[in-house]
């Protein structure tokens, strides 16, 4: 499991020539940096008094972030534990009409699999969005220039999960299912980095 290894581990066997973990655990990890990046801004701003008036809000905000930031360590193994059985989908046998069709069925079947986690990435990306522009607007000024850290990671999660959908949706046989995923996708891309570029010009502007 991800949360599990330590990070030259996990970098040691993101590298090799093993099938998993890939760009989708990547991404998955990138959002949680961009998650715990805003949690340590919400940590600096509460219990100070130039805060107190924002306190009760942030320390809603971090309960939600301690959720996710669990939630993108899962979505980190989910997405290893789905391309494995699709991998291993590639070797049925297609000699027989039987067997050519069951193996479309399975393929079929792991592929929508290995689409949702990284929508489901992505999802949870642009939800972390939302907490981060109000720690951008509200949080420690000490620690403005993490938001925009933290605004960056996500936005790579957003991008790199959705290389992901895409791959998989591409080679899915029904395809009124893989255009509504790639749909879902596509506005997620568009919600996502439109806010987080807005966030992001609005944390240099403080910084400038």
């Amino acid at each position: 499991m991800v949360e599990q290894k330590t990070i030259e581990a996990f970098l040691e066997v993101l590298s090799s020539k093993q099938p998993v973990p890939g760009g989708g655990g990547a991404s998955a990890l990138a959002g949680a940096l961009g998650n715990a990046l805003g949690r340590m801004v919400g940590n600096l701003t509460i219990g100070k008094k130039k805060y107190a008036d924002v306190e009760e809000e942030i320390q809603g905000l971090l309960s939600r972030m301690e959720k996710m930031q669990a939630q993108f360590v899962a979505l980190a193994d989910r997405d290893a534990e789905v391309f494995a059985p699709l991998a291993q989908c590639y070797s049925l046998p297609s000699a027989t009409p039987e067997e050519k069709a069951y193996k479309e069925k399975v393929m079929e079947e792991r592929l929508l699999d290995a689409s949702c986690v990284p929508l489901e990435i992505m999802e949870r990306a642009v939800e972390m969005l939302d907490i981060l522009e109000v720690l951008g607007e509200k949080g420690s000024r000490l620690a403005i220039s993490d938001v925009g850290v933290g605004v960056q990671f996500i936005r790579t999660a957003v991008l790199g999960a959705v290389m992901n959908v895409y791959i998989n949706t591409k080679s899915m046989k029904n395809r009124d299912k893989a255009e509504d995923l790639n749909a879902r996708a596509e506005r997620l891309i568009e919600e996502g980095t439109a806010r987080a570029d807005r966030i992001y010009a609005g944390v240099l502007e403080q910084l400038k």
